[in-house]
């Protein structure tokens, strides 16, 4: 008996002691990740800020992208793969060093300054990398408690930028290995993030804002087959985008071995695509436009011109992330094809977002957890059913290519491979 006792106040003490380890390591790195994660979304404002009042300064984009290129190549990271490598430092195959943060911090902001169509999640991921790095050095941590304030530093940094705690927390969770999550992280990746967004809404900088569907349809038959058709659709769209994202990239250092050379002419492109257009909705985030699409109103075309400017963009070597950009991508597919299944087109915009970022991400949960805490709870059922529908039917394919696919996603199989 007195052996058992023992026993269980040894394990009592080692759960303690580990959630005082985590409290301390989470609350160091929120601060740090909300302190970073509202600079880079002031920044990222100011500059498209700027762009919008100034549209000339697009044709500064291949400069711009032979800057970044420098600047990669100066700091001894010419063949950086971006939030791929944050992924491959979450499972101990990669070591993101901690001038990584600076340096996709500068080339964010250029990319976004001179009309370089991307995101910032993916940067924010990268940032947030850099920072848990450093920090892992300078706590001297081990392996094991390195990689899960990788995981803690992308949930702080996610957070900062859209708000959304528990989505930030489970996506990094469970964005590294389909068909695992990281349960023992979840502690420490939940106190980085609500730490993180203590810190933005203390500076007043508020996250991403998306407006919620003022239509909620009953929940029947006829509206679950409505949402499943579409969801479907999104997940092959998601496909459709992981593949020209990936061929695009290909076919850039295929083509053009020279980074220099690559970046110049993916700049050039963008630059005659934007006058092609003319309407310049395509060129940074594109924020404006999907919050427009959110609403309902959507060109039958913007959600393919959307996947073209960021797969020429980002495959030539421009920095950002491909997140917002899916956003885009789906809310403007389903504001199109929600009406002609009878769906209200706002509503089928929010399904259409969320399921296509779930398709690209692989991540159910992350990406329910997301539309509850972006839209609410009172459509949660359908976000939830649309998940499961496009992570079901998205396959092996994904935006990055150090994801891997752990479980099959049809039957409860391990299969370990990476992800296409």
């Amino acid at each position: 008996m007195r052996r058992k006792l023992i026993r269980a106040l040894q394990t009592a003490w080692v759960s303690v002691r580990t959630l005082l380890k985590w409290l301390v390591l989470g609350l160091v790195t929120g601060v740090i990740c909300g302190f970073g994660g509202a600079a880079f979304s002031v920044a990222l404002n100011a500059v498209t800020g700027f762009r919008l009042a100034h549209g000339w300064i697009m044709l500064f984009l291949p400069l711009a992208g032979l800057v970044i290129v420098w600047l990669y190549n100066t700091a001894g990271l010419p063949n950086d793969s971006g939030t791929n490598q944050i992924i491959a430092a979450v499972r101990g195959e990669d070591h993101p060093l901690f001038r990584l943060a600076p340096l996709i911090f500068s080339a964010t902001l250029l990319t976004h300054l001179c009309g370089g169509s991307a995101g910032r999640e993916g940067a924010a991921l990268q940032i947030g990398g850099g920072i848990a790095s450093g920090l892992a050095r300078i706590f001297h941590l081990d392996k094991d408690d390195a990689e899960t304030i990788t995981q803690c530093g992308m949930a702080g940094l996610f957070t900062a930028l859209f708000g959304t705690p528990l989505a930030a927390a489970c996506f990094s969770l469970e964005v590294v290995s389909v068909g695992i999550f990281q349960y023992s992280s979840l502690f420490p990746c939940l106190v980085t993030s609500l730490t993180a967004l203590g810190i933005t809404q203390l500076l007043g900088v508020e996250a991403e804002a998306f407006p919620a569907p003022a239509f909620v349809p009953e929940l029947n038959a006829i509206s679950i087959v409505q949402v499943g058709i579409l969801a479907a659709l999104a997940a092959l769209l998601s496909m459709a985008f992981c593949v020209l994202m990936h061929s695009v990239t290909h076919l850039y250092k295929k083509h053009i071995p020279n980074q220099y050379i690559r970046i110049l002419v993916g700049g050039l492109l963008v630059v005659l695509l934007t006058s092609i257009d003319g309407t310049g909705q395509y060129n940074g985030s594109s924020a404006h436009t999907l919050m427009i699409a959110l609403e309902g109103q959507a060109v039958p075309w913007a959600f393919l011109l959307k996947m073209l400017f960021t797969a020429v963009t980002l495959g030539a070597g421009f920095r950002g992330g491909e997140i917002v950009p899916t956003f885009f991508v789906g809310a403007t597919f389903g504001a199109v094809v929600g009406p002609l299944l009878g769906m209200d087109p706002a509503f089928a915009a929010a399904i259409g977002m969320i399921a296509t970022f779930c398709g690209v991400v692989n991540c159910p949960t992350a990406s329910t957890f997301m539309a509850l805490e972006l839209f609410g709870h009172q459509h949660i059922i359908f976000f939830g059913f649309a998940c499961a529908v496009s992570y079901l039917l998205s396959g092996k394919f994904s935006l990055y290519s150090q994801q891997i696919i752990a479980y099959s996603k049809l039957v409860p199989e391990y299969i370990d491979e990476h992800a296409h």
